[in-house]
C-alpha cells in the first residue's frame, strides 16, 4: 500500500499534489487542513484519512477526530496534529504512546520534515512538514512511502517548492 503524507496545508492544495497522489493508494493528512474545500479535493483523489489541527475551526473538529488509529500494512498507526518527536513528546503523547505501542506515529504542527526512529519507544516517528503558504517553513514537504509486510519501505521526501512561489498556472490574469 502506498501512501501520500502531508500536513498543514492551511487552506492551500499545491497542484502539484494531485500528480503525487496518483501512484498513491491512500492520502494521510496530519491536521491544520484549513478550508475543508482542500479535504474533499483530497479526498476526491484517493481516500483521505485525516485528523484536525489547532486552527481548524468547529467543522472540521465535527468531521475528523483529534486522533486516529488503525492498523495498514501490517503496522499500528497513531495520528494526531500535536504530538513532538523522540525524546521531546508532550507527557500526554508519550503517556499514549506507551500505552499503544504504535509502530507508527505522525504528527505535523512544527513544519519542520523528520523522520526519526525512537528505539525507546519502538516506533517511527513521521512528521511530513508542511506544503501550505503559511508558516515560517522555507520549502512545502510531503512524504510518500509503502507499507509491506509491517514496514516503511520506499520512503522519500517530496519537496514542492518555495512556501511563497507562486506558480505561473495559480496567477490570476
Amino acid at each position: 500500500m502506498r501512501i501520500l503524507l502531508l500536513s498543514d496545508t492551511h487552506s492551500y492544495l499545491d497542484p502539484a499534489i494531485a500528480a503525487h497522489a496518483q501512484d498513491c493508494d491512500e492520502i494521510w493528512h496530519a491536521g491544520d487542513i484549513g478550508d475543508l474545500a482542500v479535504a474533499d479535493q483530497l479526498a476526491a483523489l484517493k481516500p483521505l484519512r485525516a485528523v484536525y489541527g489547532n486552527i481548524d475551526g468547529p467543522e472540521a473538529r465535527h468531521r475528523f477526530p483529534e486522533v486516529l488509529e488503525w492498523e495498514s500494512g501490517g503496522l499500528k498507526v497513531y495520528m494526531t496534529h500535536i504530538g513532538g518527536y523522540p525524546g521531546k513528546y508532550p507527557s500526554r503523547i508519550r503517556k499514549v504512546l506507551q500505552e499503544r505501542q504504535p509502530d507508527l506515529f505522525i504528527c505535523g504542527h512544527s513544519h519542520i520534515l523528520k523522520v526519526m526512529p525512537d528505539p525507546k519507544l519502538g516506533l517511527l516517528h513521521l512528521n511530513p512538514g508542511a506544503c501550505g503558504r503559511h508558516g515560517f517553513h522555507r520549502m512545502k514537504t510531503m512524504l510518500r512511502f509503502d507499507l509491506i509486510a509491517g514496514k516503511v519501505q520506499q520512503l522519500a521526501v517530496i519537496e514542492l517548492g518555495l512556501r511563497g512561489k507562486i506558480e505561473p498556472d495559480e496567477m490570476l490574469l
